[in-house]
Parts: structure tokens; C-alpha cells; sequence
């Protein structure tokens, strides 16, 4: 008889426990919500995944608009294996993005000299 009635309460107090979290996470959301908090994490999302510039990106490789495709590789290839044994997984990523800013550059220039 006891321990049904210990189950029950473990039971019914889980339930109450549930229900409250659930009423505190919405009413963190709505907190979240009014004061901005939401809107600014959404903006801080957008503004990191602007594409970088490209000088940005010459800097970081150490290329100038006059190297060649294949220089900018060896230069990519070099800095990003560096950057993999060393660990710095955020050097590591502005180099692939300087590299995809320069192939996006070096695209457009194949393109408007085809044409």
C-alpha cells in the first residue's frame, strides 16, 4: 500500500515538474522575444555569413591580383594543412573562405573574358 502510493507521488510530482518547465521555457521565449534578444541573435547570424572581401581574402593568402590561379592554390593548399596540424580550426576556416572569395573573383573574371 505504501509503495503505491510513493509511486503515485513520484508519478503526479513529475508530471507538475514537467508542466512547470514547459511554462518556463515559454515564457522564456516570450521574454527572449520582447526584448530583442531573438531579433539581435538572428542579425549576429546574418552578419557572420557575409561572403569576406576580397583584399581580405589576398591578405590572408598573401596573394596579389596579379598572381595566378595556381599560385593561390599552392598558397591555399600550404596555409590550410598547416592550420589542420597545428589545430586552429579558425585560421583554418578564413582561409577556405579566402579561397572561395578568390574562386568566386577568379569565376567572374574567366566569365567576363569568355564573353
Amino acid at each position: 500500500m505504501a509503495a503505491k502510493i510513493l509511486a503515485n507521488l513520484i508519478v503526479m510530482g513529475s508530471a507538475i515538474l514537467g508542466r512547470a518547465f514547459i511554462q518556463a521555457y515559454r515564457q522564456a521565449l516570450q521574454n527572449a522575444s520582447k526584448s530583442g534578444v531573438a531579433q539581435e541573435t538572428v542579425q549576429n547570424i546574418r552578419r557572420a555569413s557575409k561572403t569576406m572581401a576580397e583584399a581580405e581574402a589576398r591578405q590572408i593568402l598573401g596573394v596579389t591580383e596579379h598572381t595566378s590561379w595556381e599560385e593561390i592554390m599552392q598558397k591555399y593548399d600550404n596555409l590550410f594543412e598547416s592550420n589542420a596540424k597545428s589545430g586552429s580550426f579558425y585560421l583554418q576556416s578564413k582561409v577556405h573562405r579566402a579561397k572561395e572569395c578568390l574562386e568566386a573573383v577568379h569565376q567572374k573574371k574567366a566569365e567576363s573574358t569568355d564573353t
